[in-house]
């Protein structure tokens, strides 16, 4: 489809009493295509309804333009027509007198008999045959915004502006008008443009989601396309894969700017103390077993301890949020899962950004869980999953994963592909947070996922999954999260990151002694933290792990690990192996300077001087060859040779990755 309607680069400037002045909007770039219906989604005051009336022609830009099939909007036209939340009908019209004024005015070209017909014709669209000699004080609100909504169409518009047209409707009728417009927009064809505060409304009817940052200098913060396939219902929407990660994703930005509101409120400002330049850290982490250090550094005093008098640990809904929270410069430091700093740092989010780590905070903790009917219909193993993918290839299986840069995608992909199922061409993999993994597998929009606890144990005690491997099975001992930070925030705040080091090597320590576990556990259970029963927690962190199947539970020493076998060290060699995969699978191109990136990110002399000032002993990993569960070796000097060994792979860039010049360029 061509651009249909093009918001180029607009600005809203409104002078103020006192002289001064208020940008409403700040470079505000928008390309919608014909056909398309794309929703507007931000706080109140972000300038959604100011945008909207620029693109009505009601208000005129400071700067830049609107453009609808070639022609720039200087003035409101007949090519647009707007639906207000209020109707805007007049009293003494019934509902035919109503429609008939804007035909009559728009369409006066036609013959009479002509508008009469269209103008009956969008009576019956909407529904309202049986009131048509109806004045508006006899209908009720969701009869009026039908009035409203077939007076928009039977002028028959390019472009359909919604200004929160269901806002002020309950919820039976704001449903029933949902579903009307659906399927009126499908069978017109027309393209539309909403402004709504509604985030299932939004997931349900749009194509395409717009979420504007706060004002002054709204601008678009994130565009969600929405693959949900037309024409629509609305228990497919919800029982779409994506539909859940969407949801979550939006109510995340809506309530982000709701915390940058309060923050720039404050105008929070670094304290320093105690011979740190910083004291006041917001940690971010997500709600998983393995947040333990973070969780114990906070409640058993060990950031105090090391001078971070008001750390603030953040409950972030994603792995997505975590990277935006780091590169935005929201949070200063967070739990990462292992591979993200790398990914960051090549240019994952367009630009490289340096992500420094100096700590693996934990290893292992990981399954791959499948739904429980697959195996009840004979799937226990990788090889009876490649059965069930052959026999079955006109459907499409989908899995979950947490994020591109994650060790669960890239062990899953690696599982997978050992067995002979291209991850990409013979199944699906879905983004979708921790959190909603087991209702995903519940309602059947997944056939199963590979993700940190407690949500592998909550499946299989419900009877939904069954594990079919744990990281054990696959690659004993990988990292699995770390602490991530901006390189630029290290080189500013040097003291304070090694505190914040410190601090989080001695909570690992602390984990990792088995007799704190039970009162880990009851700090994880806490509703700031992870949030759910103990019950889901206990399996491999303090009891025996249970599959879910006939299998007898059995003891996992090593799967929450934190500390032992010098867990925190973080190993370039193991960072070379994670490079390669991204890689292999096209996530990011491979290095050829990878020494340097590793350098960089990988930060293993940190790590040092933090065990020292500690007194800990300064033991670093080698650099013999591994392998994994396939047998394959790793040589830590010739990865490009390992890379290469792979069958099953994407097209394998590998590039030049100019980190300083793309941080100048960026700056």
């Amino acid at each position: 489809m061509s651009v249909f309607v093009g918001i180029d680069h607009i600005d809203k400037v409104y002078p103020l009493a006192n002289g001064g002045s208020y940008t409403a909007l700040k470079n505000v770039d928008l390309k919608i295509r014909q056909g398309e219906f794309v929703s507007l989604i931000g706080h109140s005051g972000c300038g959604k309804s100011t945008l909207l009336n620029i693109v009505a022609g009601l208000e005129q830009p400071t700067v830049g333009g609107v453009v609808l099939e070639g022609r720039q909007v200087k003035e409101p036209g007949p090519d647009r027509m707007m639906v207000f939340q209020n109707y805007s009908l007049l009293p003494w019209k019934t509902v035919q007198q109503n429609i008939s004024l804007a035909v009559d005015k728009v369409l006066s070209h036609l013959p009479k008999a002509e508008r009469t017909a269209i103008i009956e014709h969008h009576i019956d669209l909407v529904g309202l045959r049986h009131a048509a000699h109806k004045k508006p004080a006899h209908l009720s609100g969701g009869m009026k915004q039908r009035v409203a909504i077939a007076r928009a169409l039977a002028i028959r518009p390019k472009l359909l502006l919604l200004d929160e047209p269901f806002g002020a409707l309950d919820a039976l009728t704001r449903g029933n008008l949902q579903d009307q417009l659906m399927k009126i927009c499908e069978e017109s064809q027309v393209t539309c443009l909403m402004v709504t505060h509604d985030v299932d409304e939004a997931l349900l009817l749009s194509d395409r989601i717009v979420m504007m940052t706060n004002g002054p200098e709204a601008h678009i913060g994130q565009i969600l396309e929405v693959p949900v396939p037309r024409p629509r219902k609305r228990l497919e929407v919800v029982n779409h894969p994506s539909y859940y990660a969407l949801r979550n994703e939006m109510i995340y930005f809506l309530n982000q700017q709701k915390r940058d509101k309060k923050r720039k409120s404050k105008q929070p400002v670094a304290i320093a103390r105690h011979g740190l330049e910083k004291v006041n850290l917001e940690i971010g982490f997500v709600p998983l077993t393995d947040c333990a250090p973070l969780v114990v550094a906070k409640e058993k005093g060990f950031f105090q301890k090391h001078g971070l008098e008001e750390v603030t640990l953040n409950r972030e809904p994603s792995w997505k949020a975590v990277a935006e929270g780091i590169t935005s410069g929201r949070l200063d430091a967070a739990q990462m899962v292992a591979a993200m700093p790398l990914a960051l740092t090549l240019g994952l989010l367009g630009t490289p950004q340096p992500i420094v780590t100096a700590l693996v905070t934990s290893r292992n903790g990981n399954a791959i869980t499948l739904d429980r009917d697959l195996y009840n219909q004979g799937v226990h193993s990788l090889a009876d999953f490649k059965g069930l993918v052959d026999r079955t290839a006109d459907k499409v299986h989908t899995l979950g994963i947490v994020h591109p840069a994650s060790m669960q995608n890239l062990m899953l992909r690696y599982w997978l592909a050992s067995g002979g199922i291209d991850p990409d061409r013979d199944v699906n993999l879905a983004v979708i947070p921790p959190a909603q993994m087991v209702a995903n597998l519940e309602t059947d929009n997944i056939d199963g996922y590979c993700v940190g606890e407690p949500w592998n144990s909550r499946a299989v005690q419900e009877g939904s999954g069954v594990v079919m491997a744990t990281d054990l099975d696959i690659w004993a001992g990988h990292p699995e999260k770390v602490l991530g930070v901006r390189e630029e925030w290290v080189n500013q705040y040097p003291e304070t990151h090694m505190a914040l080091v410190k601090a989080l090597l001695e909570a690992c320590e602390y984990c990792d002694d088995r007799r704190n576990r039970e009162e880990i556990l009851e700090l994880l259970s806490r509703p700031e933290y992870v949030g759910c029963s103990p019950d889901y927690l206990r399996p491999g962190f303090i009891d025996p792990y249970n599959l879910g199947t006939e299998a007898e539970p059995k003891p996992l020493l090593r799967y929450n690990q934190f500390y032992v076998d010098h867990s925190n060290c973080p190993g370039r060699a193991e960072g070379l192996w994670i490079l390669t995969q991204l890689a292999r699978w096209g996530i990011t191109p491979f290095p050829k300077n990878w020494v340097e990136i590793l350098e960089r990110t990988r930060r293993i002399d940190l790590y040092s001087e933090a065990v020292r000032q500690l007194g800990l002993p300064d033991l670093q990993p080698d650099r013999d060859p591994f392998q994994l569960f396939d047998g394959r070796v790793f040589n830590p000097d010739d990865p490009l040779s390992y890379l290469n060994s792979f069958e099953i792979h994407r097209e394998i860039r590998i590039e030049e990755i100019m980190i300083d010049g793309a941080v100048k360029a960026a700056a």
